[in-house]
């Protein structure tokens, strides 16, 4: 969440926020309760100290042996001390409803992000790798995956329902050896630490990232009373390892990656990419996770993105970089990178990684911080895909896919497979 100071004393810097985000989240239900509460402070205060004064005339009349009189102020206070405690709880739930609504408010952004009404306006900055240029047909993941009976969507859509797939043979195998590469080379390489996280979680692990209030209806939930949620990242747990916990200085930077099946019911976003596996309820992630000073997050950010880049490098996949623009970034980044993979059944870049620097929005939610030169201090967190299993794995057959239906296997890979190609087995 956005600090609520911010809104006190800059409202109209954080309404331009929302201008350049495009957001139709409204201020105007904030800023009624901000005025309650304000009217109502004022009133607090000033009987906090009336009855203040009360008990300081009531000490020197004990004091100087006017008990009477004493007692008689004491019984007047009797009602006021009843009046103040209800404005107190009346304030109390009124401090409680304004940071409610600071919880749908987006992170404030970076004045480097571009503007722009949606993904148009992103911003290229890297591209790698030369796209293969192809003497045959190219065919799309599905009908090369199905020819080499790797993949069953029909079985799959009838054991669950739509956007959802089954991985068979050397399909499975592949998708396997791509989450133990990209694990080997995050942690050997990179210097970050393996979890095993939960992926059902609680509301409040939720809400520490941003899912919880504004984003319930893209997530799947239990029935238990309270709800547990699958978790759509692993973002979501890793991130929520040091809540409302004081990092010492010295644990700083931390570096968390974790393998998940990750679900996401993919509320609004209905008969986009239906054909294979580009939009799935659930699907493999690799996720990368920072946890940093303040003065490091965007010297991090760009480390981050040079990790889940290295991944693609080391496959000899083409891709691109783009910055993602006001119109099109997530609600709790401060910035993002997007990585775009080249898909050639579809002729152009895909997303496969985003890459979150969000300041100290997930923090302040948490409650998480650090303590330097004898301050406490929000500490910063960044997230990102090292990268989506999935959408590799479709990258890989669309790009090594050869004149008989075949399918090479990259160099890099093929100690973590076990097999250099793979092909129709009758």
């Amino acid at each position: 969440m956005i600090d609520v100071k911010l809104i006190r004393e800059n409202i109209e810097l954080v309404e331009e926020n929302l201008r350049k985000r495009r957001s139709k989240v409204s201020l105007d239900k904030l800023k009624a309760l901000e005025h309650e509460r304000l009217d109502l402070l004022k009133e607090v205060e000033q009987d906090r100290a009336k009855k203040n004064e009360s008990s300081k005339k009531i000490g020197e009349c004990m004091k100087a042996g006017n008990k009477e009189e004493a007692e008689k102020i004491k019984e007047e206070m009797k009602n006021f001390t009843e009046s103040l405690n209800k404005k107190e709880e009346k304030l109390s739930q009124l401090e409680e409803a304004v940071n409610n609504e600071i919880l749908y408010l987006p992170n404030m952004l970076s004045e480097d992000v571009p503007d722009g009404d949606d993904e148009k306006a992103n911003k290229e900055i890297i591209r790698w790798g030369e796209p293969r240029k192809f003497d045959f047909e190219v065919k799309d993941h599905v009908d090369i995956a199905m020819g080499l009976d790797i993949l069953d969507i029909e079985r799959a859509v009838r054991m669950s329902r739509t956007r959802f797939s089954l991985m068979k043979g050397k399909g499975a195998a592949l998708e396997r050896a791509l989450i133990n590469f990209m694990l080997k080379k995050h942690t050997t390489e990179h210097g970050y630490t393996e979890y095993v996280p939960p992926i059902l979680v609680n509301g409040r692990t939720m809400t520490g990232t941003g899912q919880l209030p504004k984003f319930e209806e893209d997530l799947f939930k239990t029935t238990d009373d309270p709800a547990l949620y699958l978790i759509p990242t692993a973002e979501v747990p890793l991130t929520n390892i040091y809540r409302e916990e004081i990092i010492p200085e010295n644990m700083l930077p931390l570096y968390c990656t974790a393998y998940t099946p990750c679900f996401r019911s993919e509320a609004g976003s209905y008969g986009r990419d239906m054909r294979g596996l580009i939009r799935q309820h659930q699907f493999d992630k690799v996720e990368l996770v920072k946890i940093c000073a303040a003065d490091k997050s965007k010297e991090e950010h760009e480390k981050m993105l040079k990790d889940a880049e290295s991944i693609l490098q080391a496959l000899e996949l083409p891709y691109r970089v783009v910055v993602l623009s006001s119109g099109d970034i997530g609600n709790a980044a401060y910035k993002t990178f997007d990585i775009e993979v080249w898909l050639p059944s579809q002729n152009m870049y895909r997303e496969i990684s985003s890459v979150s620097n969000c300041w100290d929005y997930q923090a302040r939610r948490m409650q998480m911080r650090t303590r330097r030169n004898g301050k406490t201090e929000l500490v910063h967190t960044l997230n990102g895909s090292g990268i989506a299993v999935g959408r590799t794995w479709i990258a890989i057959l669309e790009n090594y896919q050869q004149a008989d239906g075949s399918v090479i296997i990259p160099d890099a890979l093929r100690p973590f497979t076990g097999f250099d190609k793979i092909e129709k087995v009758n």
